[in-house]
């Protein structure tokens, strides 16, 4: 039977090309059909792919390598299996005696001899760092650049005290010399700085980021909402939600809730600037800023305007658990109208978020902290979060963008407006 090849997918309508993160199996390894692969990371997301069919893996492109959509980068061989299998049987002669371990208890010889990835043999080379005396973690004994590193953090093994010496003649005592200066302390083995490559999805981020302060005229307004109401709503209801729909009663779907009233309200803040053309979105697609390993994503929830506080909480849990696993599609990460970002879980007191083009609008959300107040004319201690919107000042207004604050405001600190569509 024929080798089958290993084909890079397709992952969105306009990505063209990704990066070969890593491969999940080491090339010579026997693969099962629908097994975990490789990873492929593009400028919107890493995505694992699953082998689509069992066989002897033979790789064809290195781990970092840039790849095409629809190019071959391996070969599964379906009769490579028995074969394998038959190679890796014991021999009926007694086996060798093993080899003496390495004095760091880490690589042998032959996990040595596999090949380095990029990044690897970037760091080795940078930092004069043998392979063959880091001990490696990676799949099927490969070095990643995570040993390297914790391999120059270790300090040096220290040197086997000379033998003594035979007793000599008592030596003439001199005059003690006066104390000489403490020598310098020595620099840690790995130097001042560490080099590593910026994924294809940071580097989406940069160019993206910078993208948006260069082509909109960005301004940030700010407002403070009191969170008392929520916080009492999701204290008595939050055993009862969660036992109904399986699912925590969080602050983000009431904030996903009032922002589409004040989008309804302001519907410059949901559109976009196409050329000339001012462009109103008539859907509420909101985009939920999620922070993983690879960096930054923004899934979005479609049609957010029909759905359910609970439907809401359910579909932020599911997209951010499968942005954190790197299971997240593309589609999944396109086409938002507008998009919310909550720096508080971090502790983030103020910030001025950054638009996400082509959206016009982002909404910033804050810690809640304990603050003296003036209600009613009395000095009162209440939660409090600061709000920021950055907006887009060629398409919205100051009036508009304050008045959309104070809707926002109006819906959390009195709830009932958007139960009751007031």
């Amino acid at each position: 039977m024929a080798a089958v090849p290993i084909v890079v997918p397709g992952v969105g309508e306009s990505i063209t090309e990704g990066i070969l993160a890593r491969w999940l199996k080491p090339d010579g390894s026997v693969v099962k059909a629908g097994e975990p692969l490789f990873e492929l990371e593009t400028d919107k997301a890493s995505n694992v792919v699953p082998a689509a069919a069992g066989g002897l893996l033979k790789v064809a492109a290195a781990e970092g390598d840039t790849v095409a959509i629809g190019a071959t980068i391996g070969t599964l061989d379906p009769d490579g299996k028995a074969a394998a299998v038959e190679k890796a049987a014991p021999a009926p002669a007694p086996a060798p005696a093993p080899a003496a371990p390495s004095p760091n208890g880490g690589a042998t010889s032959a996990e040595a001899a596999l090949p380095l990835s990029p990044a690897v043999r970037r760091i080795t080379a940078e930092e004069h760092v043998d392979p063959a005396k880091v001990a490696p973690t990676g799949p099927g004994g490969r070095i990643t650049k995570g040993d390297v590193i914790e391999h120059l953090a270790k300090p040096a093994a220290p040197e086997k005290p000379a033998p003594p010496a035979a007793p000599a003649a008592s030596p003439v005592v001199k005059p003690s010399a006066p104390p000489s200066a403490p020598a310098a302390t020595a620099r840690p083995s790995a130097g001042r700085e560490t080099r590593q490559r910026m994924s294809g999805l940071r580097q989406k981020i940069a160019q993206r980021l910078v993208e948006a302060q260069h082509t909109a005229a960005i301004l940030t307004t700010f407002n403070e909402v009191d969170v008392s109401r929520v916080s009492e709503l999701r204290a008595r209801y939050k055993e009862s939600f969660k036992a109904k729909h399986g699912v925590g009663l969080g602050f983000m779907s009431f904030f996903v809730k009032a922002a589409i009233e004040a989008l309804k309200a302001f519907p410059a803040v949901n559109g976009r600037i196409d050329g000339t053309d001012i462009v109103y979105n008539n859907a509420y697609d909101i985009g939920v800023a999620v922070s993983t390993e690879r960096g930054l994503m923004v899934p979005v929830i479609r049609d957010a305007d029909t759905l359910s506080f609970a439907a809401i909480e359910k579909t932020i849990a599911g997209l951010g658990e499968r942005g954190r696993k790197g299971t997240i599609t593309v589609d999944e990460l396109q086409g938002g109208t507008f998009t919310i970002t909550n720096g508080g879980v971090f502790g983030s007191l103020l910030s001025t978020p950054i638009l996400n083009p082509p959206q016009s609008g982002i909404l910033g959300m804050h810690s809640i902290k304990k603050r003296p107040v003036v209600v009613d004319d009395q000095i009162v201690i209440r939660p409090m979060m600061y709000l920021a919107l950055s907006y887009d000042h060629r398409i919205i207004d100051g009036r508009e963008a304050v008045s959309f604050l104070v809707r926002i405001k109006e819906c959390i600190e009195e709830p009932e407006r958007m139960l009751l569509d007031l």
